[in-house]
């Protein structure tokens, strides 16, 4: 039986593209990496496929350690016995990786903030994605009082949940340890798909600009 059969063909013909250049290329710094890894800077970016936090900072592997998500949302933090997917991965990052730089991403045209601003208001969160981005549901209200055009209440959502998932990573325990004893920085920063340009908020990372 073919051991690649029912595997979509071009990540097949990638995989072996990838073993017999990048590889070879790099067969010294992947056997290395093997044996463990250390990266500075960890990146909470979206699940959305056309924002690749490796290839937006070029950046090979063991460079950075990358969380996704939908809409690189933080939720505050809570220790009710209950499974965290995003929360135990920020934990392993900042206290067991020690990254000295954690980078909140967001983007462009994210698709779960375009599903909570067109939702209505009086609807009931069912789905799995209705209930996630319920957690920056103050975000949308008070966006909507400001009676914005629909393009700019967009954008408006996008940087404001950068922000709130900045003030939610403080809830962390940990992370505001090592905030406060200069050990770990914070930033946040938003990638416009169309222009492939990084921005940054004086609010959000007073510290590194990416320009």
């Amino acid at each position: 039986m073919n051991k690649n059969s029912n595997k979509p063909e071009e990540l097949i013909a990638g995989y072996h593209r990838f073993r017999e250049g990048y590889f070879l290329e790099h067969q010294k710094k992947l056997t290395m990496l093997s044996k463990g890894q250390s990266p500075n800077i960890a990146v909470l970016s979206c699940c959305d496929s056309r924002v690749d936090p490796t290839i937006i900072f070029d950046t090979p592997p063991g460079e950075l350690f990358v969380i996704r998500n939908i809409a690189n949302l933080v939720p505050s933090y809570e220790n009710d016995g209950r499974p965290k997917g995003t929360s135990s991965a920020l934990e392993f990052a900042v206290m067991e990786l020690k990254v000295s730089h954690l980078v909140v991403l967001g983007h462009a045209q994210c698709g779960g903030v375009r599903a909570l601003m067109d939702r209505k208001s009086n609807h009931t969160p069912s789905s799995f994605v209705d209930q996630w981005m319920a957690i920056v549901e103050p975000i949308k209200q008070d966006i909507l009082s400001q009676n914005l055009p629909a393009e700019d209440r967009y954008a408006a959502c996008e940087k404001a949940v950068i922000r709130q998932s900045l003030q939610n990573l403080m809830t962390f325990p940990w992370v505001e340890e090592r905030v406060r004893e200069k050990k770990l920085t914070l930033h946040g920063w938003y990638y416009d798909l169309n222009t492939a340009t990084l921005s940054f908020d004086q609010e959000t990372d007073s510290t590194h600009s990416p320009s």
